[in-house]
């Protein structure tokens, strides 16, 4: 089970900030650049964890149609060459600039509602030879968890939310503990005090048990 002060860190971003925010609406998903064999592969992935949170999704969203966009693209340079990406996703093109100088291959970007809940979800994925050794069901388990709650920019920095069981890829018991405690409906859907990490590992026993 996580501690108090392992679940501040996961929320505590570089500059020091604590920063928490979850979904505060059904995820309306679509996947570009992947072939139609890799699409359910995403697809379980998304309903099981959404599941797991005790979430939900949804065909469309009735603001923005879809609200989780995953992109899989071999060169960054081809990200500005979308239509209207630019639109959703701003600065896109300084971004890109920043992402290619520093060799990243996965990004994503946020956006959230009016009560700091995530609304809106952009994951970047550069599909370099890195990237391209890791099976379809690790890496979308991955981009899942990684984007169904604000995590620190350093969170999974030196540990993986996932492990291995046998030969399956599975999300660690603990932090799909802490996903269910995000999501418990007592929570806030944001919050920037790190009291709040506090009541999150208070509710871990029982999320476990679920």
């Amino acid at each position: 089970m996580l501690s108090p002060d392992q679940v501040t860190s996961l929320f505590t971003r570089s500059d020091g900030s604590y920063v928490f925010a979850r979904w505060g609406r059904p995820i309306a998903p679509i996947v570009f650049g992947v072939t139609e064999g890799t699409l359910p592969v995403i697809k379980g992935a998304l309903e099981a964890v959404v599941a797991m949170a005790g979430h939900h999704m949804a065909e469309t969203d009735p603001e923005l149609g879809s609200n989780l966009m995953i992109f899989f693209f071999r060169e960054w340079d081809e990200l500005p060459e979308v239509p209207d990406l630019d639109k959703l996703i701003p600065d896109l093109g300084p971004l890109v600039a920043r992402l290619k100088e520093v060799g990243a291959n996965q990004y994503r970007v946020f956006r959230f509602d009016e009560a700091g809940a995530i609304k809106a979800a952009f994951v970047l994925l550069r599909m370099d030879d890195q990237l391209g050794q890791v099976p379809a069901e690790t890496l979308a388990l991955g981009q899942v968890v990684q984007t169904m709650l604000l995590w620190s920019d350093t969170a999974f920095r030196e540990r993986s939310p996932l492990a291995v069981a046998g030969d399956k890829t599975i999300l660690r018991p603990e932090i799909g503990a802490l996903i269910r405690a995000a999501y418990d409906p007592v929570m806030p859907v944001a919050a920037a005090d790190a009291s709040h990490a506090f009541r999150l590992a208070a509710r871990l026993p029982v999320a476990e048990g679920n």
